[in-house]
């Protein structure tokens, strides 16, 4: 499939199947975020793939309750390890490094015929006490993983025109 066919075809789910993920392809969806860009190439992300039921459930209960987070064989975490480097544009460092990465994720687990769902609704606090993440870590996102138990519609999208500008704002 092309980089294109992928983007184009990727959807949100909110309904996942039983059945297990296959070592290689979670190893390929983990290997897509370490070979993603970085700020002077810092890598610094760390990902937490949690299979146990009883902590998929408790992250569910942290993302607002949404259960069907939970019915995903594995919830993926995405962590900034270095929360404080700010890049010459004033931006930090953390989360785009960490957001870029875990497109990355998200573009290849599709790819591989897995579904995802973008989570950035969530208690950091809690998914932190429940991960046993340190204090100076943020928790950036979250996505359950696993194969897909729906075929969501397209959801609309503005126009090139409406969101490009060329030369000037």
């Amino acid at each position: 499939m092309s980089v294109h066919a992928v983007i184009t075809s990727r959807r949100s789910i909110r309904a996942y199947s039983n059945t297990p993920i296959e070592e290689e392809k979670l190893e390929l969806v983990l290997e897509a975020a370490r070979l993603s860009p970085s700020a002077r190439n810092r890598q610094e992300w760390k990902f937490i793939v949690v299979k146990n039921a009883a902590t998929r459930r408790q992250l569910g209960a942290a993302a607002g309750d949404r259960q069907w987070v939970a019915d995903a064989p594995a919830i993926i975490v995405a962590c900034a390890t270095e929360a404080e480097y700010v890049m010459s544009c004033g931006q930090l460092a953390g989360t785009v490094d960490t957001s870029i990465a875990f497109s990355f994720l998200i573009l290849q687990a599709h790819e591989l015929g897995l579904g995802t769902c973008w989570l950035g609704a969530f208690n950091e606090g809690d998914v932190k006490a429940l991960l046993g993440i340190p204090p100076h870590v943020r928790v950036i996102a979250m996505t359950p993983l696993g194969y897909p138990a729906e075929n969501p519609e397209v959801k609309p999208r503005k126009a090139l025109e409406e969101i490009v500008a060329y030369e000037r704002y």
